[in-house]
């Protein structure tokens, strides 16, 4: 149950923050709250429950389940210090250190498993591992901030690609390569081979990109490149083994491959950026809307019911996916839209869609989870 609470919370925390801004907050406080206190304890959750399967190794590590309870109180006080100007600066520094000290154990764990696996782990635990990396420098950048005010904001870019592309895109391009041949019931068989040569293409390109988009610009066209290069190859792949299958392909399916696309559009998003066609903060929600929402949403179709009654999958399971994933592409185009919405300038439209598709999802979920009780 563990990874469903956490799901919860970042649903509330994705509606908590379509809330903040039509409360008229600062757009910084709405930001964090979706991706500190919903996405960053989602996916630490996420990386306790597949490590140990890629690994082939025990579940039951003392203490480890407490780790996403900690990142959840790390984005609840660093959300705290924007909702509330008047907070110390010292409350923003005890965030960031309890973030790193989390993501450090994280880290070493994943490497523990990983190097001790017995026939060596999957690939996906490497990526994992390079998420967290990311995720642990991206929070030192947060330390740096408060000691090198001139620095300021080009740090605050390099912590935001970091955090964005180096943990929350390397964990999801990673987990959909296992997840979706799963939701099909069809194996990939290239996907190991395409995991192990194409991390080293999104590390460089996440470092680029983020030294590009903080201090030297030129860099983020060839970290662009370096990313699209492993999500064009998996896309081609993708169609390549199952477009002459349509049988296969389901709702669950469809959700959870929907955050490849979004992903793409991200990217191009961000190609505008760099020529200061959108600006930092539309671009920061379109990601949320284009891509995190729909990877959520898309993902959590597909698991919640194997969350909520582990063990044998059962006509119910079955039955329980197709409702969350009824409407998945209504979904899928409703944030979309929003995000497209958001970089043409048009927030209050962003916002009104990606809360219409936001809210059929929880009261489909509500509809689940009373039909379980």
């Amino acid at each position: 149950m563990l990874l469903f609470t956490l799901v919860l919370f970042a649903l509330a925390s994705f509606a908590g923050a379509i809330f903040l801004y039509a409360s008229g907050y600062a757009m910084l406080a709405p930001i964090h709250l979706a991706l500190a206190t919903g996405a960053m304890p989602l996916i630490t959750g996420a990386m306790i429950h597949f490590v140990p399967v890629l690994t082939r190794s025990s579940p039951h590590a003392r203490g480890i389940h407490a780790l996403p309870w900690l990142m959840l109180l790390a984005g609840m006080l660093a959300v705290s210090s924007f909702l509330f100007p008047s907070t110390p600066p010292a409350l923003r520094i005890v965030a960031a250190i309890l973030g790193i000290t989390t993501a450090a154990i994280l880290a070493w764990w994943i490497f523990r498993l990983s190097h001790n696996s017995l026939g060596g782990s999957h690939p996906g635990a490497y990526w994992y591992l390079a998420a967290m990396i990311f995720l642990l420098i991206g929070l030192l950048t947060v330390l740096l901030m408060q000691q090198w005010p001139s620095q300021y904001l080009a740090l605050r870019r390099f912590h935001l690609h970091l955090n964005t592309l180096g943990f929350i895109a390397i964990t999801a391009v990673g987990t959909l390569q296992v997840l979706l041949p799963t939701a099909l019931g069809q194996p990939d068989m290239f996907a190991a081979q395409r995991l192990r040569s194409d991390l080293k293409w999104v590390v460089t390109g996440t470092i680029l990109i983020a030294t590009g988009a903080a201090w030297v610009w030129p860099l983020i066209w060839p970290g662009l490149l370096c990313w699209l290069w492993p999500l064009v190859r998996l896309g081609l792949s993708w169609l390549s083994l199952y477009r002459k299958e349509p049988q296969h392909w389901n709702a669950n399916s469809t959700a959870i491959a929907g955050a490849l696309p979004g992903l793409l559009i991200i990217f191009i998003l961000g190609a505008s950026h760099a020529s200061n066609l959108v600006s930092t903060i539309h671009a920061s929600l379109a990601y949320v809307f284009i891509f995190l929402l729909p990877l959520v949403t898309g993902a959590a179709s597909y698991l919640i019911p194997l969350w909520i009654r582990p063990g044998i999958q059962t006509e119910w399971h079955a039955r329980a996916r197709l409702h969350l994933a009824q409407f998945g592409l209504f979904r899928l185009v409703l944030f979309i839209a929003a995000g497209i919405f958001i970089t043409l300038g048009s927030l209050e439209w962003g916002w009104g869609l990606a809360g219409i598709a936001l809210g059929l999802f929880l009261i489909q979920l509500h509809g689940l989870t009373r039909g379980t009780t």
